[in-house]
């Protein structure tokens, strides 16, 4: 399934060391003592001897293999039509984070009279340097424009610890559920929301109670993130112009109505493309944006339109 290749190696605890320029200012050394493994220890790669954390002296480190082969296993029992499966193997940060990917065709569903494929993807994130702990869902591809649907909570989620004790039975339960769901109802009822009409003003009730709250530093109150909401109108407008109006043939923001496809289009598409803030790593980004738009579909401002 997954590429191996990629996750060959192997990592191990290390002790910190602690140095500093001691001696007189004409015969100058350097003074070097290790730091108790109480205060923490680090955690680099066999091969390369590459530093890539920093970790508790209890901290077990579950090698890559295991948690790949675990996660191979886990998809197997779930029953999911493998033809033609695509399996991507992501590894960032000089090995500290992996990302697996799986796209599903076999389940594939289109909407917009065959112009639109939407296909069910498989993602399981973990890491060395507790960044991200072992996460996984099944949600959606879009080939329309190329973002990764997050789904609600009725496709399969899974969180736990990087530890000895990740559940390969449980998991592929989960999975297994999933599997269920994008095969049956779950993709009707995004049929039912390319039909759902939506205001523009009801967009960004939606939005700016959901994906672009902040609070005010000064009132304390709840308010939209302006640059946050704007982006996202944006991209509801465009969704509007290319799937139920005329595309480039059409002036932008001619419409003041789209669908709660178009919201939900929205909103994945900017938890899939984060333009990174400063300081911050686009992956952590997006992970977290995926977690705001699992929130927003499970929002009452979500279940007032979609009902």
């Amino acid at each position: 399934m997954f590429d191996h290749s990629k996750i060959d190696f192997k990592v191990e605890k290390f002790p910190l060391i602690n140095e500093w320029q001691a001696g007189e200012d004409l015969v100058p050394y350097t003074k070097a003592e290790e730091i108790p493994s109480s205060i923490g220890v680090g955690l680099r790669r066999v091969d390369t001897k590459e530093p890539i954390g920093i970790v508790s002296d209890e901290y077990f480190p579950v090698q890559y293999a295991e948690i790949v082969n675990g996660v191979e296993q886990a998809l197997k029992r779930a029953e999911i039509d493998m033809a033609d499966a695509n399996f991507t193997t992501n590894v960032y940060d000089y090995g500290a984070k992996l990302e697996l990917r799986a796209k599903f065709p076999a389940h594939a569903m289109t909407m917009r009279e065959g112009k639109d494929s939407i296909i069910p993807e498989f993602v399981f994130r973990t890491s060395h340097n507790r960044t991200w702990a072992n996460n996984g869902m099944m949600g959606l591809w879009r080939s329309f424009c190329y973002n990764t649907l997050v789904s609600g909570d009725k496709l399969a989620y899974v969180y736990g610890r990087h530890t000895k004790n990740f559940n390969i039975s449980g998991f592929a339960a989960k999975v297994k559920t999933a599997g269920e769901f994008i095969s049956g109802s779950g993709l009707e009822e995004m049929r039912k929301w390319y039909d759902t009409p939506v205001k523009r003003y009801e967009a960004i009730t939606l939005f700016t109670k959901t994906l672009a709250q902040r609070t005010d530093n000064v009132s304390k109150k709840k308010v939209a993130n302006k640059v946050m909401l704007s982006n996202l109108m944006k991209i509801f407008d465009e969704e509007n112009r290319h799937i139920h109006g005329r595309g480039h043939y059409e002036t932008y923001g001619q419409r003041d109505e789209g669908t709660l496809w178009t919201a939900y289009n929205a909103a994945t598409y900017w938890s899939s493309h984060p333009d990174s803030k400063r300081g911050s790593s686009p992956h952590n980004v997006k992970v977290n944006r995926e977690d705001k738009v699992r929130k927003m579909l499970a929002s009452p401002e979500w279940e007032a339109l979609a009902a």
